[in-house]
């Protein structure tokens, strides 16, 4: 049956996050720091929202863009939050910020079109370019550097046939972010070269170095800018598959196109709950997000001291909820040394690979887990390193 199969899909490698993720689930008495869902439980009163939207007989699909409501309180959120303007209009909500990602890159890729992917970023980046029939090039940002994507970076891979450029702030596996001024040293390359930027902002929420900071608020960025986010980190809600974005007009049409012949709606119930989760946030300052982002920040740097402490150097993160420890000191790449610690201390890490080849001296540890579990896999992760 081999011939049938599309040849792009043929050629994909496995998720590297998913296969770790996978040995876990079936190894008793191992701990998984491999991927990156909150152990917060959403909170009751988003998940009651979608429980008597349910009840009330609110089960029909809705308008392709998405619940209206909910849509003005995305905009009004963008605004308040982040200074970001964008038109309901012009917002589309989707299933889960990964079909955003799916959706501008079919919107925009011709093939052979080139669009520029930091690495070490997000594993769904470049194989969605791929598939879209464009082609990955990645900007290799390196710790030294704060993992940050730079003006030269841009230049140096830019050809004729570049088209837009990925950011990923804060970044996952990194957590690291990019300043105001570190976003403003990108644009007048952005602008010179004539790209689309396509920002993926799902965790805005969890900086924790002052406000996130959208390159769409900067200067005239909104107009050349496509704004990717959701509820899922910020609001604990992964599993309820709801996230949004936010284009230009003409780049805006394509993709409301194939999300409505491709996915039609994101479900009614989980539309539901997101707006109880932007309505109440605007009434109560966001307490909940807040109170999360304190706690993220705490792991974080206890994740960050232990690896120092055991001799592996760790960026310190300033976003998102994962650190990237680099695992050259032992010999051993991340795949390597991701294997043998599951094998050994059955505790799951992510080989840095899985991000891009930037990072294979790494691997990604996610602290969006409880710290008595934190805490134990630390205690054998430092056994393991003391063995070798």
């Amino acid at each position: 049956m081999r011939k049938f199969v599309n040849s792009r899909a043929a050629g994909l490698e496995p998720s590297g996050i998913r296969k770790f993720f996978d040995i876990v689930s079936e190894m008793k008495g191992a701990i998984s720091l491999g991927v990156g869902e909150p152990d917060f439980v959403t909170p009751w009163n988003i998940r009651d929202a979608a429980v008597r939207s349910i009840k009330r007989g609110y089960t029909q699909y809705t308008g392709n863009r998405g619940l209206t409501e909910l849509r003005e309180n995305i905009c009004r959120y963008l605004e308040e939050r982040f200074n970001v303007k964008y038109s309901p209009e012009h917002t589309i909500v989707t299933v889960g910020a990964s079909e955003a990602i799916d959706l501008v890159l079919r919107a925009v890729c011709d093939p052979g079109d080139e669009i520029l992917v930091p690495s070490p970023c997000y594993v769904s980046y470049a194989p969605l370019v791929y598939m879209a029939g464009g082609t990955p090039v990645p900007l290799e940002c390196r710790a030294e550097n704060e993992f940050i994507v730079t003006p030269e970076l841009i230049a140096a891979a830019c050809t004729p046939k570049t088209k837009a450029v990925i950011l990923a702030y804060p970044n996952n596996p990194t957590g690291a972010i990019m300043t105001e001024g570190q976003l403003r040293a990108i644009i007048p390359e952005i602008e010179r070269r004539d790209l689309l930027v396509i920002s993926d902002e799902i965790y805005a929420e969890l900086t924790y170095t002052g406000r996130h900071v959208s390159i769409a608020s900067l200067g005239n960025m909104a107009e050349r800018t496509v704004l990717i986010n959701g509820f899922s980190k910020a609001f604990a809600m992964t599993g309820w598959r709801v996230g949004f974005v936010c284009a230009p007009a003409e780049i805006d049409e394509a993709m409301f196109k194939i999300h409505q012949y491709a996915i039609m709606c994101a479900p009614r119930m989980s539309q539901h709950a997101a707006n109880c989760a932007l309505a109440e946030s605007f009434s109560d300052g966001f307490a909940v997000v807040e109170e999360m982002r304190e706690d993220y920040k705490k792991r974080g740097g206890f994740m960050v001291n232990a690896f120092n402490s055991m001799g592996l150097k760790c960026f310190a993160p300033k976003g998102a909820f994962y650190v990237f420890p680099s695992v050259a000191k032992t010999g051993m790449d991340g795949e390597e040394f991701a294997n043998r610690l599951l094998q050994q201390k059955k505790v799951a890490v992510v080989p840095g690979s899985a991000f891009g080849q930037a990072g294979k001296d790494h691997v990604r540890c996610s602290y969006a887990t409880g710290m008595s579990q934190l805490a134990e896999a630390i205690e054998r992760i430092s056994d393991f390193v003391k063995s070798i």
